[in-house]
């Protein structure tokens, strides 16, 4: 249930059926200090448990009345004494349909979820996707994380990258966990392979956008979105190079773009173009292990939090998966077998 501070009021209609979305009426009076302040900031101090991104949605989806009128802009100044009424649905995630879906439970307390996704589970319903999501198993494990937006989903990983996400459980811990994903105060590292043989480590400080002629990728753009990934270089292979990656910001697809805009694309991301390239000489078994890793060689191995409520810092490590054990395996017994044949 909405925890609500004693200044405004919150009126709930839900429904337990996943077909219908609860509406939520919020109401508020413009207190004398907030004289000259933007609507959207007035609204955030008002009601603290819903993001700034989400107000300002909400005044241009026409969903904040002021004084009985709608037509306003987040920009809309106060004067002190106004009456807000705000309605709006709990988000579509509502529709989705609970499924009995195991998850890996690294961590769950009454406010938080943390999770080691694997390959293959999509994290949230969409073309080609309508169900068997993470979405729709947190539906299932956790019934009220209906009434959270997005069934508190605050950051995702790509369908076949592996590792930890943690999920909002009610609404102010996906409040205070956006806001310090936006201010970069949660801490995400991954491993990764590489193709090449990377010298040093470094940073990628390129924004990105959606590629401009292939909708469903990324790509670096000049007038894109800010986004910095660092990295460092754990162990050489021949023709191949780990990687420990820390993300300063989130974009969609990050590593991924980040690293092919060095040349070095992930091994296994044809997306990306880390088509399977054997080096010379390769043993059967090796190409084998090669054409076998169908994912992109990403795993988010260590996440690091300030707990949205107590305050407590958190902190969580996912090892490999069997598939990126097996993977590194076999750069390994690669890299002994031809390490005399090597100029580096």
């Amino acid at each position: 249930m909405v925890q609500c501070p004693p200044f405004y009021k919150t009126f709930i209609d839900y429904s337990r059926n996943f077909l219908f979305m609860p509406q939520i009426t919020l109401t508020a009076t413009v207190q004398p200090e907030h004289l000259g302040l933007r609507l959207d900031q007035t609204l955030a101090q008002l009601f603290p448990d819903y993001s700034r991104s989400r107000i300002k949605t909400w005044i241009e989806d026409d969903r904040v009345k002021v004084n009985g009128e709608i037509n306003h802009t987040p920009r809309t100044k106060m004067y002190g004494g106004e009456q807000i009424e705000i309605s709006v649905e709990i988000e579509e995630e509502n529709r989705f349909i609970p499924q009995n879906i195991p998850l890996n439970i690294v961590y769950e307390d009454e406010h938080i979820l943390v999770i080691n996704k694997p390959k293959g589970l999509v994290v949230h319903p969409g073309a080609g996707n309508a169900d068997g999501t993470l979405l729709n198993a947190l539906l299932y494990h956790y019934p009220a994380i209906a009434e959270v937006p997005r069934a508190g989903i605050i950051h995702r990983l790509d369908k076949d990258t592996t590792g930890l996400m943690v999920v909002a459980k009610t609404i102010p811990a996906q409040t205070k966990l956006v806001r310090d994903l936006q201010k970069r105060h949660i801490t995400r590292e991954y491993e990764a392979v590489a193709f090449g043989v990377m010298t040093q480590g470094g940073k990628v400080d390129e924004p990105m956008a959606r590629h401009p002629t292939k909708r469903t990728q990324m790509a670096v753009h000049p007038m894109g979105k800010p986004a910095v990934t660092h990295y460092r270089i754990m162990e050489h292979f021949r023709d191949y190079t780990r990687l420990r990656l820390r993300l300063e910001t989130g974009r969609t697809h990050q590593i991924r773009v980040h690293m092919a805009h060095l040349a070095h694309p992930l091994l296994g991301d044809p997306t990306y173009g880390g088509r399977p390239r054997p080096p010379k000489n390769a043993t059967p078994e090796f190409l084998q292990t090669l054409r076998e890793f169908k994912r992109q060689a990403l795993h988010a191995v260590m996440l690091r939090l300030n707990h949205p409520i107590t305050g407590e810092e958190m902190t969580w490590h996912a090892p490999l998966p069997e598939d990126f054990v097996g993977l590194v395996n076999a750069l390994k017994a690669d890299y002994q077998l031809h390490r005399d044949e090597l100029d580096y």
